[in-house]
């Protein structure tokens, strides 16, 4: 028999994004300028939408497993510190070094193969075209200052 004690821990995380979702609307009902309630009201309204559904969708049907399996412990921490390291760091070193951060730690994280020469190249190089791809859209396509 199924029992939601397996999804305990995705149902509470379902919950707290449920939570920050409202939080964030509730947050850019004090925005003076219209333009800049578009963004964050957008994602935190399909954060909400998303999580209810995920939220429901555990109760309904819940895993006969814990949500975690078994997979490596210190891929999970490095990619959260890394995400973490960015955010912090970007008002200090920028938009693009802190990308390069998250983009490391990203994939240092989900990298499971051995590293080749040819890897290595293809996924660096390819993610610094995204990462300059995603500079040259918020900064002139957009208009966003960036730090």
């Amino acid at each position: 028999m199924r029992t939601v004690h397996g999804n305990l821990g995705s149902l509470v995380l379902s919950a707290f994004f449920v939570f920050a979702g409202i939080m964030v609307l509730y947050d850019t009902t004090g925005y003076s300028d219209s333009d800049s309630k578009v963004f964050p009201q957008t994602v935190a309204t399909v954060l909400i939408v998303f999580s209810v559904i995920a939220f429901v969708s555990g109760l309904l049907r819940p895993l006969d497993e814990e949500g975690f399996g078994n997979g490596s412990w210190w891929r999970r921490f490095a990619l959260v510190v890394t995400m973490l390291l960015a955010c912090f760091a970007m008002p200090y070193i920028g938009f693009l070094a802190a990308g390069a951060i998250a983009f490391a730690g990203g994939l240092i994280s989900a990298m499971h193969d051995h590293w080749t020469p040819g890897k290595l190249v293809l996924y660096w190089g390819s993610g610094a075209v995204i990462m300059a791809a995603f500079y040259a859209v918020f900064k002139f396509a957009l208009l966003v200052p960036l730090p």
